[in-house]
């Protein structure tokens, strides 16, 4: 039951409903995260977190990088269909629209790839 809370957890934010759209193209470092979502570091991180533990996302380490992911390789029904799901939001929401502009120009300059 604690897994399904979880899960359930970190998709009831709009913020983190955004990460995981912003990480449908692929692999993102939490300072563009952070700079596309214009919130701290330790906001955004606390965000990412909650989606590590609902099985959502993988993150990975990278010297002073944190680079995360969404969790495509997992083997959980539920999870799989959740991110088809995601997939499937409208990608024209006010927000999501507005990440993408700002995601595309913070990847010209990116730091931490």
């Amino acid at each position: 039951m604690l897994e399904n809370v979880r899960l359930f957890k970190g998709l009831g934010d709009e913020t983190r409903l955004r990460i995981l759209k912003m990480l449908e193209p692929g692999e993102l470092c939490v300072c563009e995260v952070t700079e596309v979502l214009g919130l701290s570091q330790p906001t955004v991180s606390k965000h990412l977190s909650i989606l590590k533990d609902a099985g959502l996302i993988l993150g990975r380490k990278d010297g002073r990088w944190c680079h995360y992911r969404l969790n495509t390789d997992t083997h959980d029904v539920v999870r799989q269909v959740i991110l088809g799901l995601v997939r499937g939001l409208d990608n024209d929401a006010n927000n999501v629209g507005n990440d993408k502009e700002r995601l595309k120009s913070i990847m010209v300059k990116r730091e931490c790839a």
